[in-house]
């Protein structure tokens, strides 16, 4: 930013906002030399004042900072007001009035821009001096607007219950320089809904009222006995719900409780209210033959209970792991379901689940996201334009990948299907709980109140592969035979974290694109963790370093903590319904759409320093023109998390495994990782890290109570 001062123009670096050229300004800070620039004022605070003299007066207004003065009607203003201008502005607006053009109504509207513009300066420097960052300051104004005082002054804890960008560490920083007692009831119940999200965050729905108690306390340097006298009065006022379980009181935000009650009530609904067809068993048999004529195969056992139960059950959920036959049953109910006439919709949790879907049935499969219209409401919350209202128009819906639904994705799936539809769930409840709260296709299926087939049997060519068979016996915690090097299925031993980073290198851009003709979007890196030499930060820059590295020819742009350069593989990392994608056949766009969702990956195409924009081209073919200021929607995607792989198959999988947390280092993490590789694994590591993780049942436990939910409805007291 450029200033006129008293002796000469300076250059000033810092966060300025809502300031415009030709306003009067003072500044505190200090002069710094820069090694390219020079000298430079580098102002820690910075408030406007009122121009003194009509030069600055006619500056100021003839900028367009006020909305409706031009530099014609400025030079009318002062020229009328003179140095007495902007005290006319403030006290006298009306008087405005007295030159020729300028009605009572335009008048008052030039006054009303001047005061909002000044008093959002203003509300921002006193947020500012209360350790309020200017963007977050900013954001607040246009959140409340006035109101912002008040808040404050009675109860800065309200920011992080309503307002999105603010977490409790945020307003509890700023409630303490306010002089909040450090023992407040405001501070204490805060402190107790973010620590329920903080385990939310880990995929818990509630919490033990004496571990939220330990842990609350723990964050707000209190004692736990501070903390449970306010657990009822939470409840009272309805942020909680209360409930006793097997390991004593329980403690749930209470929008985690009612998506858990709604979801059980209306899956029992959605299973009575089903009218199956009328055919006596002989007529079902009978079905069951052609079905497996026209496929041209006879079903495993196990299958063709499934599609017997399917034919009969409001709800069905069908689960068995790689090699099982899951995808062949799908194929036969999708059969029967044609044969009866009954209209059917496809989806799955993510993006590239969808498409796997599609891929292996032959039919259109679609995001639950774009399905039950998900998008952002004026609070920047999600919101479902599907609902009991506008619900979903389809006789049967088939949902796959089912272990990555969250409770909070199923309730609003829920909320749209009506009575008599037919629900079909279908996953691998081994794989990985979602990474939201829940653990949704595992508490379904422990209910026992829901026609369930679990397919185990691995076919014939399905045994064939070292991928399938190997990761069988991980998931029963045998660990495989690693000691001999099969074409699809094989352990590098390697002793440090340098050395496998070497290696990936050379597996990546020379060995397996050569061996097995592989582009580099064939070949992902998962990894456990995000942080350490082998998590997904450190491989991420050492494989934009190796792989793509900064040239002439490609533009790059930083953006925080990250670096986007020409060439890389990028994630989306939350859902955007809002952003705007085209696909092209040559230069023409066939499609357009709204909405990029979690776990999307492409390759940034362009980076355009002068319109600040990014144009990704996603795996499906979708392009998207990111503004910088989206950017914080993006990382890297050499290496993904095993979390974040979820519903994906790559054709070859890499796995560093050397070492790491014990939490992140266990069967169902390598279960996952394995299952997501179509033509080969290769681990990267330690076979004792490897023998570890087989010996290491599962992840600790979540708390999830749907699976009681639904027994209360079934059984009630």
């Amino acid at each position: 930013m450029n200033l006129t001062a008293e002796d000469g123009d300076i250059t000033c670096v810092g966060c300025a906002r809502d300031f415009s050229v030709g306003e009067t300004v003072e500044m505190e800070g200090e002069y710094v030399e820069h090694p390219v620039y020079g000298l430079q004022f580098k102002f820690s605070s910075l408030r406007a004042v009122a121009p003194e003299d009509r030069i600055s007066v006619l500056r100021y207004l003839s900028s367009g900072a006020v909305k409706g003065v031009g530099p014609k009607l400025a030079e009318k203003i002062v020229e009328r007001f003179g140095d007495d201008t902007f005290r006319i502005l403030e006290e006298e607006p009306e008087r405005l009035a007295e030159i020729k053009g300028i009605s009572i109504k335009k008048a008052m509207e030039i006054t009303d821009r001047l005061v909002e513009k000044r008093d959002a300066r203003n509300a921002v420097i006193f947020m500012q001096e209360y350790g309020i960052g200017l963007n977050l300051a900013s954001k607040l104004y246009e959140f409340y607007g006035m109101e912002i005082y008040n808040v404050l002054k009675t109860n800065p804890y309200r920011l992080s219950d309503e307002v999105p960008a603010v977490g409790f560490k945020t307003a509890d920083a700023i409630a303490r320089k306010l002089g909040i007692e450090e023992d407040s009831v405001y501070r204490i119940h805060c402190g107790v809904a973010y620590e329920l999200e903080r385990l939310a965050a880990d995929g818990h729905c509630y919490s033990p009222a004496d571990m939220l108690c330990e842990g609350a306390a723990e964050l707000l340097g209190l004692r736990p006995e501070d903390i449970e006298p306010e657990l009822k009065d939470m409840a009272i006022d309805g942020r909680i719900s209360l409930k006793e379980g097997s390991e004593g009181l329980r403690v749930y935000l209470k929008s985690y409780y009612q998506a858990e009650l709604f979801s059980a009530k209306r899956l029992t609904e959605l299973r009575d209210s089903f009218s199956p067809p009328l055919m006596d068993e002989d007529d079902r048999l009978e079905l069951v033959r052609r079905i497996e004529s026209e496929m041209s195969m006879e079903l495993e056992s196990l299958q063709r209970q499934a599609l017997l139960d399917c034919m009969s059950s409001g709800v069905f959920i069908l689960s068995g792991g790689p090699g099982t036959g899951k995808t062949t049953t799908i194929h036969a109910i999708i059969k029967w379901l044609e044969k009866e006439g009954r209209d059917f919709a496809l989806a799955a949790p993510t993006g590239r689940a969808a498409r796997r879907m599609k891929e292996t049935t032959g039919y259109e499969a679609q995001t639950l996201h774009r399905l039950l219209e998900i998008g952002m409401d004026e609070d920047g919350r999600d919101r479902s334009y599907r609902d009991d209202r506008e619900p979903l128009e389809t006789d049967t819906l088939i949902v796959d990948e089912v272990s990555m639904v969250d409770i909070h994705l199923l309730r609003t799936l829920m909320n749209a299907l009506v009575n008599g539809t037919q629900l079909i769930l279908v996953g691998d409840v081994d794989q990985l709980p979602s990474v939201g709260p829940g653990q949704v296709l595992k508490d379904i299926m422990d209910s026992g109140a829901f026609a369930c087939i679990r397919l185990k049997q691995v076919f014939r060519q399905a045994e064939n592969s070292h991928i399938v068979s190997y990761a069988h016996m991980i998931n029963n915690g045998q660990m495989p035979d690693l000691s001999v090097k099969y074409p699809d299925f094989f352990l590098l031993e390697k002793d440090s974290a340098e050395l496998i980073q070497s290696y990936i290198y050379q597996l990546v851009t020379d060995v397996l694109p050569r061996k097995l003709n592989l582009k580099g979007a064939d070949i992902q890196l998962l990894t456990p963790m995000k942080k350490g030499n082998l998590g997904v930060e450190q491989l991420n820059s050492f494989m934009q370093e190796k792989c793509n590295p900064p040239s002439d020819d490609k533009m790059e742009y930083s953006y925080g903590s990250s670096l986007f350069r020409e060439g890389d593989r990028v994630m989306q990392i939350r859902n955007d319904y809002e952003l705007e994608w085209d696909i092209y056949a040559g230069n023409i766009a066939i499609e357009k759409g709204k909405g990029v969702f979690n776990g999307d990956t492409g390759v940034v195409d362009e980076i355009n320093a002068y319109l600040k924009i990014m144009k990704v081209i996603f795996d499906d073919g979708r392009v998207v023109y990111y503004e910088f200021s989206r950017l914080d929607e993006l990382e890297l995607a050499y290496a993904v998390t095993v979390h974040k792989s979820q519903g994906s198959e790559y054709p070859v999988v890499i796995l560093p495994l050397l070492s790491g947390p014990q939490m992140l280092f266990h069967r169902n993490i390598l279960y996952t990782a394995v299952t997501r590789a179509k033509q080969c694994v290769i681990i990267l590591g330690s076979a004792a890290t490897v023998r570890r993780m087989v010996g290491t049942d599962n992840a600790a436990r979540r708390y999830t109570s749907l699976a009681e939910r639904i027994k209360e409805i079934e059984t009630p007291a």
